[in-house]
């Protein structure tokens, strides 16, 4: 059976807040840690029937990034269940949503 890893490594200053997130993947073509600034993972546990999340970011990730940064991750899961399910409702309404977070975002950084 063949394996694949996705590798996080999180350094964190005195106070357990992350300074720098670095991730590596057996899949990845350039094979060495590649550097973000936020990451965000979620999980389905079976047993419990809910979802586990991890959500980091740097404490240098400027807030207009990370507001971009999860509304590009809302976009994904639109086009992921799309994939996953053929379900066009839910898919358009995720997208519906994005595109109105996107227009906030564009009047805020107008205003």
């Amino acid at each position: 059976m063949r394996k694949s890893e996705i590798n996080f490594t999180v350094e964190l200053d005195q106070d357990n807040i992350p300074e720098k997130i670095s991730w590596d993947a057996t899949e990845k073509p350039e094979g060495e840690l590649s550097e973000t600034k936020s990451i965000s993972v979620s999980l389905w546990d079976d047993i419990q029937k809910n979802t586990m999340r991890i959500d980091l970011w740097t404490k240098d990730m400027p807030v207009d990034e990370m507001k971009r940064f999860y509304v590009d991750c809302l976009g994904g899961i639109a086009q992921t269940l799309l994939n996953s399910t053929g379900d066009e409702f839910m898919a358009s309404e995720i997208n519906n949503m994005c595109e109105k977070l996107a227009e906030h975002l564009r009047k805020e950084t107008e205003g």
